[in-house]
């Protein structure tokens, strides 16, 4: 069956909007937009229009590619301290010659929205997070959709990026399954896939993923979103090659994608929520 992220996302969207039209202040979300990448500028624009959708205060700001390390602390500085705000976001990456680390961590942790934050991460770890990384809190909510019960599944995660990969892997561990984490350097990768129960896959590399790799009656995530050079967009998992031998299987797109925006709606209204 297919897991339309799509369809799930609008209902989280319409349960914040719900609660939102209750509230006596609308909550605030913040995206700093440093420099002029296409793709990043798309992103925020639509983190915007999803805030406007819900009745979130929005606020979107744009700064020069050439903006100094100070310069962009002191405005994440100016916005942990204004109360019209929630949720603070950096739209990553970031240019070069700044310092990603620095700026993810000048974020009070209780506006970082994203779930980046050390503190936020270690949280995670501990299995008591507050805010956690959007993607992988959305990938949860599409497995809860599903019925799954994740206790003592084989889950493999193939990529182990800090924002995807990493805290993917602990989500599942928190859930109770028992967790391969793949990256780049792993040996015999199909045979890792091939006893998978759960496959999430996040590598940004269209259809790595073969299809006579997966094992039948598996659940699969694909978190990867790849253009290809006819303009049609492609997951990291062969989906035609896989679709009918698995019992779920999110689409690129309209399976993970908006349930990320989705859930960073989410954590903000949580950060809001903490607040009051």
């Amino acid at each position: 069956m297919i897991i339309d992220g799509k369809q799930i996302a609008k209902e989280l969207r319409v349960k914040i909007t719900d609660k939102v039209s209750t509230l006596d202040r609308k909550p605030g979300l913040a995206v700093i937009l440093v420099g002029d990448d296409p793709a990043s500028a798309v992103y925020v624009r639509n983190k915007d229009n999803a805030c406007k959708e819900v009745g979130f205060y929005s606020e979107k700001i744009n700064k020069p590619a050439n903006i100094t390390q100070a310069e962009l602390l002191s405005e994440v500085d100016r916005l942990n301290h204004d109360d019209k705000i929630d949720g603070i976001l950096v739209q990553l990456p970031l240019p070069s010659h700044l310092d990603t680390n620095q700026v993810v961590e000048a974020i009070n942790p209780s506006k970082d929205v994203d779930g980046f934050h050390s503190e936020n991460i270690g949280k995670l770890m501990q299995n008591r997070a507050f805010l956690r990384p959007c993607t992988p809190k959305g990938v949860m909510t599409l497995l809860q959709i599903t019925g799954i019960d994740l206790a003592g599944k084989n889950c493999v995660v193939v990529g182990a990026s800090n924002i995807v990969g990493r805290p993917m892997a602990i989500e599942l561990l928190n859930a109770s399954a028992t967790v391969t984490i793949c990256n780049s350097k792993t040996k015999n990768l199909s045979d890792k896939i091939k006893q998978a129960d759960v496959l999430v896959v996040a590598v940004g590399r269209p259809k790595m993923i073969q299809g006579n790799w997966i094992k039948e009656g598996a659940t699969v995530i694909d978190v990867g979103i790849n253009r290809l050079d006819n303009g049609k967009l492609v997951g990291d998992v062969d989906f035609d090659a896989t679709k009918d031998k698995v019992a779920w299987i999110t689409p690129v797109p309209g399976g993970v994608g908006p349930m990320t925006i989705a859930t960073l709606l989410e954590n903000t209204l949580m950060a809001y929520e903490n607040k009051i």
